[in-house]
């Protein structure tokens, strides 16, 4: 069942703990591991569930180990991420492996993805986008509450909605960023 919450402020302290987790897991094999979607806005409604993205430079067994051995189980049937209209052809551009956290605690969504690649790309400037135009996020906030009120039930046609929805705010993170010249800060941890 999808239920989207107001926003919360201990998500960004709670993605502070599990970040510093996963840094001290991957060390160096973690190029950055940010805090993503809309629990990483502040302000944005989303669903209780944290996403972390950890960029590295390759998908590499020394990768999947530390991530394990942090806590996490790899969902081996996700592979890649929704390709939006225009979007790189090349399937590389879009794979991932994707993971949750083991046990009853906290739910995270952990996608780790390949520097460079046009996924690890679209989910940092999806991020600085909606943080810096607060009134994209409210109706982006909008768009979730309504999609779960009349799909909360069905899982596969909220996202077969959301992700066009995804994808039209980022034609208007593109032209954000070629703008305001955007490249991504610091990475969260």
């Amino acid at each position: 069942m999808i239920t989207i919450l107001p926003y919360q402020r201990e998500w960004s302290e709670q993605f502070v703990s599990l970040g510093r987790e996963l840094r001290n897991a991957l060390r160096d094999s973690a190029l950055r591991i940010d805090h993503i979607g809309s629990t990483s806005v502040p302000g944005l409604a989303a669903k209780d569930v944290l996403d972390i993205q950890v960029t590295a430079r390759a998908l590499t067994t020394e990768v999947d180990d530390a991530v394990n051995s942090a806590g996490y189980d790899r969902l081996t049937h996700i592979t890649r991420d929704h390709v939006p209209p225009g979007g790189a052809e090349d399937p590389e551009q879009w794979s991932k492996w994707f993971y949750h956290q083991r046990g009853d605690g906290r739910r995270v969504n952990l996608h780790v993805r390949v520097a460079g690649r046009a996924n690890q790309r679209y989910a940092v400037l999806f991020r600085d986008y909606l943080r810096a135009n607060p009134a994209m996020a409210v109706a982006y906030a909008q768009v979730k509450l309504a999609l779960a009120a009349y799909l909360a039930d069905d899982v596969e046609a909220y996202y077969a909605i959301k992700d066009p929805v995804c994808d039209v705010i980022m034609g208007g993170a593109e032209d954000w960023a070629a703008t305001t010249g955007w490249v991504p800060g610091p990475s969260d941890q």
